[in-house]
C-alpha cells in the first residue's frame, strides 16, 4: 500500500478519492431529492427498530471505517511539509518524512533520486553534502572525471570522493576495481565512497573490504536523502560535524 518513503500508491490514493467523491455525491443527491425528516424519521427509525442488533453491526462498522479514513486522510495532507528548490537540471524538494526531520534540512525520497538524469542524481549527491557542512562540495563527473563524481572535504580536511552509481541494476566489482584503481592514487582520497541507488553485489562488498573502499547501498542511502549525516549512517567518526 505505502512505497519505501511512506507515500500511498497513486493508484491506491485515485480510487480512495473516487470512492469519497462518489459517496459524498450520492448523500448530496439523496438529501436533495428525499423527503429528509421522513427519512430520519419514519424510515430509518422503522429499520432501526426492526433490526437493532444488525443495526448496531452496521453502526460500529461505519464508525470504524470513518476513524481509518480520517487517520487515512490526516497522514496522506499531513505526512510532511514541501518547499521548492531550484536547480538547473531538476526539481528538488524538502520533505519532513516520518522520523521528524526538520522541514528546513533539504531531503529527497526515493523515487526522486531514482527519477533524476545521472548529473542530477550527483548533484543531489553533492546537495547532500553540503548540508551535512561538508566544504567545498561539488559535482565533478562527466566525460574523463577518472571515477570522481562529488568531491568535497570534511572539518578534518580529510578529501571525500564519491562515485554515484544510478543503475538499475546493483554495483558490480567492476566498477568497485575501476574506483580503487583512481579514488586514492589518482585522487588522493582519504574517504573513498561509492553509492549504489540500487544496491551493491556481493562480490563488490567484499572487494570494498579487502581495499578499505566504503560502499552506501539503497538502505543507507535511504538514511542519508532522509536527513541523516552521511558520517552517523556510515559509522565514519569524525572530530566535529
Amino acid at each position: 500500500m505505502f512505497d519505501e518513503d511512506g507515500s500511498l500508491d497513486p493508484l491506491l490514493k485515485f480510487l480512495l478519492y473516487a470512492v469519497l467523491a462518489l459517496a459524498t455525491g450520492k448523500m448530496l443527491w439523496e438529501w436533495l431529492t428525499q423527503d429528509v425528516s421522513r427519512w430520519i424519521t419514519v424510515d430509518l427509525w422503522g429499520l432501526i427498530a426492526d433490526h437493532p442488533w444488525w443495526t448496531g453491526f452496521i453502526t460500529a462498522g461505519a464508525l470504524t471505517t470513518l476513524i481509518l479514513l480520517a487517520k487515512l486522510l490526516a497522514f496522506l495532507f499531513g505526512a510532511g511539509t514541501y518547499a521548492y528548490i531550484g536547480h538547473e537540471d531538476e526539481e528538488y524538494v524538502s520533505a519532513a518524512p516520518d522520523d521528524a526531520v526538520d522541514p528546513d534540512v533539504l531531503t529527497f525520497k526515493m523515487k526522486q533520486l531514482a527519477a533524476m538524469s545521472a548529473t542530477g542524481f550527483e548533484q543531489a549527491c553533492a546537495d547532500l553534502l553540503a548540508r551535512d557542512g561538508f566544504c567545498g562540495s561539488r559535482r565533478v563527473g562527466g566525460g574523463g572525471d577518472l571515477g570522481v563524481d562529488v568531491s568535497a572535504r570534511d572539518h578534518d580536511d580529510r578529501l571525500l570522493i564519491l562515485q554515484c552509481k544510478q543503475h538499475k541494476a546493483p554495483v558490480g566489482s567492476g566498477h568497485l576495481q575501476k574506483f580503487n584503481g583512481t579514488a586514492r592514487l589518482h585522487h588522493g582520497a582519504d574517504v573513498p565512497i561509492m553509492i549504489g541507488l540500487n544496491g551493491v553485489t556481493q562480490p563488490a562488498i567484499d572487494f570494498a573490504a579487502h581495499h578499505d573502499l566504503i560502499l552506501m547501498g539503497r538502505p543507507e542511502l535511504k538514511q542519508w536523502a532522509h536527513g541523516r549525516h552521511l558520517y552517523d549512517v556510515l559509522g565514519i567518526p569524525s572530530t566535529t560535524q
